[in-house]
């Protein structure tokens, strides 16, 4: 069995939640999905883990330990930020699309 389960992780997180007005609440296993495969990106792209023994642990691991001793906080983004990005990611799919119907095009002259 995986440790910690992810009922027990999103309790440690929750419980560590409950002093800080600014950290998330996490109902659900996506929600905890999201979360650690964040962290673990951040940890891949070079950031400093948060706990002791993390050379040789994969950075998914490390995450997961970094989230259940309380290391890492989950903060919520503002609605404004979610909107941006949303908004941002549609310009550059938009911008993807408009490049590949060239690309076709092109191939097909």
């Amino acid at each position: 069995m995986i440790h910690p389960s992810y009922s027990e992780l999103i309790q440690a997180i929750n419980t560590n939640s409950e002093d800080d007005d600014n950290t998330m609440m996490l109902n659900s296993r996506y929600s905890l999905v999201l979360a650690t495969s964040k962290r673990a990106r951040q940890l891949i792209a070079g950031a400093e883990p948060l706990v002791e023994g993390a050379a040789g642990k994969k950075p998914l691991s490390v995450a997961i330990d970094e989230l259940y001793k309380g290391k890492v906080k989950i903060l919520a983004e503002s609605q404004k930020e979610e909107e941006e990005n949303l908004s941002a990611e549609e310009t550059a799919l938009e911008s993807q699309t408009e490049d590949s119907a060239k690309d076709q095009l092109k191939d097909e002259e």
